[in-house]
């Protein structure tokens, strides 16, 4: 019997071993993430409508959900137009949200920000270095997830959404105009 549990927690030390990493391994649909359980403006942590964190740019341009426009900063989701992908290593990664995008918890660019810590209680603070035009933050996190709400002290102004480890870098390193 001792033999038998030895075994057991060592098979389980191995998968819970080999899930390290498991954003950039598994897709969302794997993990039960579906956005079919959402409205339309509604981008959480498992994507936006039909798209997920994690779905190939080939995967979408197969299923036609990517638009690519002339002069543009880059792909669009297609029927998602107030959501700006960013892909990483070919995978969707995070989204910039627009209104009417919003939570599912009904938060968004503009709301108050009493109103993003009455939702979220225990976000994180981040500080946007000194001397910089850059937004201070919030981040919500879930799992490898988060909610990044970009502020100026009083509402929201920027919601990005996706894995937690390019929202803090996106946090970290600045972002572009684009």
């Amino acid at each position: 019997m001792a033999r038998v549990r030895l075994v057991l927690c060592a098979l389980a030390a191995l998968l819970i071993g080999g899930c390290a990493g498991a954003d950039r391994d598994v897709t969302p649909a794997a993990r039960g993430m579906t956005a079919t359980t959402y409205g339309p403006d509604v981008v959480h942590p498992g994507g936006v409508q039909n798209v997920q964190f994690g779905d190939t740019m080939a995967e979408l341009e197969r299923r036609g959900q990517i638009v690519r426009e002339p002069g543009g900063c880059g792909p669009r989701l297609a029927g998602v137009p107030n959501a700006s992908p960013v892909f990483a290593g070919g995978r969707l990664v995070l989204v910039w949200a627009y209104l009417p995008l919003h939570t599912p918890e009904g938060v968004g660019v503009g709301s108050p920000l009493p109103t993003v810590r009455a939702a979220y209680p225990h976000l994180l603070a981040l500080t946007a270095p000194a001397g910089t035009y850059r937004f201070d933050g919030l981040m919500m996190v879930t799992g490898d997830r988060a909610y990044l709400f970009l502020h100026d002290g009083h509402t929201v102004q920027k919601l990005v959404v996706g894995y937690r480890t390019y929202a803090q870098r996106l946090f970290d390193d600045g972002f572009g105009t684009c």
